[in-house]
């Protein structure tokens, strides 16, 4: 029988934990009745990798590394997901007549002695870190090849003799019963989508089949292909749910609607566009019930987040994010307004769709469709005596003029705009008809964010720049502001299914108004504005702050320059 260790104490002996950060970790641990490594890992006192290396090392077993190409799937499958996730132990493969299994933990001898009994036979524990395991489980039990096969069976239901036709829009109708292959195939894509934390679902028909990718952290992945006569069945049902016009196939549609996917609610905003082999569909995912960040949380630099959090208080004038499509500009919105007492502010938001819930706030869906436009809703709500609004985005000038006037009258307005910086925005808002002395009376606060991938921390490695990466990194930064040994990548594992990064986060460039800026707009001086601008965000601008970001290791300085070159001062 393995022996059981301490961790905490092993971990001491091995100086990778101090007496007080076991004792910290210990009292967590009571409070939450968390695993103690979980409890360590959550401080940040230790990673799983180095638990589980440290284990291995100790109990003289093998190391497992969690890549996909090193699992025997047909062995690993011996066992159910279910199984493997109880066990926290994964087959994968064998060695003479004994079953290699990977164990995160090898001194549970109740799990290791069930093993053998399952897999009939002897085994062999090597010692795998958690999260790795976790992900190859995700990837080995996916719901990919389920997906295939229903789409395969599906393709067969449509084969039909030479010359005669299919009914597409009758066969996405007959797809209501709930063992229907097109109804099974899409709650399986769903359900691998919000797995993979998707935020955006392609299907695209092609010439001989039908393309599904899945945007992951900003980047398109090809997911799948199935039979191009899935097409209009997918179409048809994705519509049918949607309230949209299954017999329209000529116009750009949308709609939206709810479904329930690993025990989430999510909401899908479906839209429709015809292309040359047939409607090419893209669902936006949305939890109904996120967890919202707040503003200390976002990630922006504390000088600058004082100066947002100063404008919000003073409960007046306009707050502008930009940035485009998908940049987190409503993440940082509804996090302004989380900063703020509903209890006691009156607080009505404009949006297009709203996309999720807040308590105590009034939210107005807009729908240009019956006239109900951005700057109907906000006219109608500044007669509701609102103390702050929120407008989705300044996209008309009617909006724009309304949006100065609140500002200007005692309300505090929150919008976005598509931009390419902070400075940019001010000559945008004149451009758009807004009187230059108007926006530096209404202007408080510009913020311009981009989100950008973090490296991996399950596969990170040091990373030497080259000639051109080194030459931006001192251009931004200077030749004594940053130390090559810093920089990482991702060589790629499991975890991150072989790309190197995992999760996004945020950078911003905060442009707080000062008195050369408004008084360069009062003069309507935009050159004299966006000199005033460059000088007050100084090292703060985006391509310095994701210059930063790469120099700390948190992202690759490829992702860094992704953003900084295009916003180079």
């Amino acid at each position: 029988m393995v022996p059981k260790l301490r961790l905490g104490e092993l971990l001491i002996r091995e100086g990778k934990l101090t007496d007080d950060q076991l004792q910290q970790a210990l009292a967590r641990q009571k409070q939450t009745g968390r695993r103690l490594g979980a409890v360590l890992q959550d401080l940040g006192f230790v990673t799983d990798e180095g638990i589980a290396r440290l284990l291995a090392t100790q109990l003289k077993m093998p190391y497992f590394e969690p890549r996909l190409d090193q699992v025997d799937t047909a062995v690993a499958r011996r066992l159910s997901e279910l199984q493997v996730r109880k066990l926290r132990a994964l087959p994968v493969g064998t060695r003479g007549n004994a079953v290699r299994v990977a164990v995160v933990d090898p001194t549970d001898w109740q799990s290791v002695d069930e093993l053998p009994r399952l897999l009939k036979g002897e085994i062999d524990i090597e010692v795998i870190n958690e999260s790795g395991l976790h992900a190859l489980i995700d990837r080995i039990y996916s719901n990919n090849e389920n997906i295939q096969g229903l789409a395969k069976k599906l393709s067969e239901e449509l084969k039909v003799a030479e010359g005669e036709a299919v009914d597409f829009t009758a066969l996405g109708l007959q797809a209501g019963a709930e063992d229907a292959p097109v109804v099974k195939l899409l709650q399986g894509l769903f359900d691998e989508a919000v797995r993979t934390r998707a935020s955006d679902i392609h299907i695209e028909p092609m010439a001989q089949s039908v393309a599904i990718r899945l945007r992951v952290d900003g980047h398109l992945r090809p997911h799948a292909e199935f039979d191009t006569r899935l097409a209009p069945a997918l179409a048809s049902r994705l519509k049918l749910v949607a309230a949209l016009d299954i017999s329209e196939r000529r116009l750009p549609q949308d709609g939206r609607f709810v479904v329930q996917v690993r025990q989430q609610t999510v909401d899908i905003r479906l839209s429709t566009l015809p292309g040359q082999y047939g409607e090419s569909l893209v669902m936006r995912l949305l939890l109904k019930d996120p967890m919202l960040a707040s503003l200390d949380k976002l990630g922006i630099p504390t000088e600058r987040l004082a100066v947002l959090q100063n404008a919000l208080s003073q409960g007046a004038g306009l707050v502008l994010v930009t940035g485009p499509t998908g940049s987190g500009k409503t993440t940082t919105l509804y996090a302004a307004l989380g900063s703020m007492d509903s209890a006691q502010t009156k607080i009505i938001t404009a949006e297009d769709p709203v996309e999720y819930r807040l308590t105590g706030i009034t939210q107005v869906n807009v729908n240009d469709r019956i006239g109900l436009g951005f700057s109907q809703v906000l006219r109608a709500a500044l007669r509701q005596d609102p103390d702050a609004l929120l407008i989705g985005e300044m996209r008309d000038q009617d909006t724009v003029e309304t949006c100065m006037r609140a500002a200007v009258t005692g309300h505090l307005v929150l919008s976005t705009m598509h931009t390419n910086d902070a400075a940019s925005a001010a000559a945008r808002l004149v451009d758009m008809g807004a009187p230059a002395y108007m926006v530096g009376m209404a202007l408080q606060v510009i913020i311009a964010q981009r989100l950008v991938r973090r490296v991996c921390a399950s596969c990170s490695e040091p990373v030497l720049p080259t000639v051109a990466q080194h030459a931006w990194l001192d251009s931004q930064l200077g030749r004594s502001g940053w130390d090559p040994t810093g920089l990482r990548r991702g060589r790629g594992c499991a975890r991150c299914r072989q790309t190197g990064y995992e999760g996004r986060y945020g950078l911003y460039e905060v442009l707080g108004m000062n008195q050369d800026m408004v008084g360069a707009l009062m003069r309507s001086d935009m050159s004299g504005f966006n000199a005033a601008a460059r000088a007050s965000l100084a090292d703060n601008s985006l391509a310095t702050e994701a210059a930063r970001a790469a120099a700390g290791g948190t992202t690759t300085v490829d992702e860094a320059m992704r953003i900084g070159l295009r916003h180079t001062t």
